[in-house]
């Protein structure tokens, strides 16, 4: 038997990769059923209009997603990759991999189940951000470490001391995350100089998620995650006392 190319070997992780895509899509799916989309009244959440529902961006983020992972699948059948995929080629499992794969577990782990629900959007995103792209920007596997570590006290401490429902309004997370970022960022910049990449994180994870959740809030009329968050409770209040009025005279 012939040795795979390069290209059946990542046509193999495509297959691994779609299925696991395919999974998490139909699963948010389901997830995003609950919320009423034609004006129903389920679980006390009124739906109103189908187009102002809070359903209607998760549905088309996740129905993208799940046409994304057909068309995955599809070429990697085509090019031979579901054939490999069983095989140790495949699946790809050396250290390397392992590291990167089980770090990268984690970050989303500790950003989804810690940070989501109780830290401020913009914080736990923005320290996603710089996390993601400081900690896997060359495959170094010790910024992979480091990264990894700094997102999980970010999110062991909100999870750990703000584990009922009704203490996810405190903000004493909001500002160790925050302290965490700042210093993350801080490092970034000291090493790395002359990295244009670098350079570039601390705009990406300020403008990224901050635009998003203007967007989400504002624009869309979305629910966005933990309203009482440290920096975007004081843009709400800010929006609805200061600047909607210019324009409801």
């Amino acid at each position: 038997m012939n040795s795979p190319t390069e290209q059946e070997i990542l046509r193999a992780r495509d297959f691994w990769g779609a299925i696991v895509l395919f999974f998490l899509s139909v699963f948010f799916l389901w997830r995003t059923s609950f919320i009423p989309l034609f004006g129903q009244n389920r679980a006390g959440v009124s739906g109103a209009d189908w187009y102002n529902s809070a359903a209607l961006v998760p549905f088309g983020i996740f129905g993208a997603l799940l046409v994304l992972s057909l068309v995955l699948m599809n070429i990697s059948i085509k090019a031979g990759g579901a054939r490999l995929a069983l095989t140790r080629i495949g699946i790809g499992w050396n250290r390397s991999e392992a590291l990167r794969f089980s770090t990268l577990a984690l970050i989303l782990f500790f950003y989804i189940v810690g940070l989501v629900p109780r830290v401020d959007f913009i914080i736990g995103s923005g320290l996603l951000i710089t996390a993601l792209i400081f900690g896997y920007h060359g495959g170094r596997s010790d910024r992979m470490i480091l990264v990894t570590l700094i997102v999980a006290i970010a999110g062991l401490y909100a999870f750990a001391a703000h584990l009922p429902r009704s203490e996810w309004k405190a903000h004493d997370d909001d500002w160790v995350a925050l302290a965490l970022w700042f210093g993350l960022t801080l490092w970034v910049l000291a090493t790395n100089r002359k990295d244009r990449v670098a350079r570039a994180i601390p705009i990406i994870a300020i403008l990224a998620p901050t635009l998003l959740v203007l967007a989400m809030a504002f624009g869309f009329r979305q629910n966005v995650p933990n309203r009482s968050g440290l920096l975007f409770s004081q843009i709400e209040y800010h929006y609805f006392v200061n600047i909607k009025p210019l324009w409801s005279r």
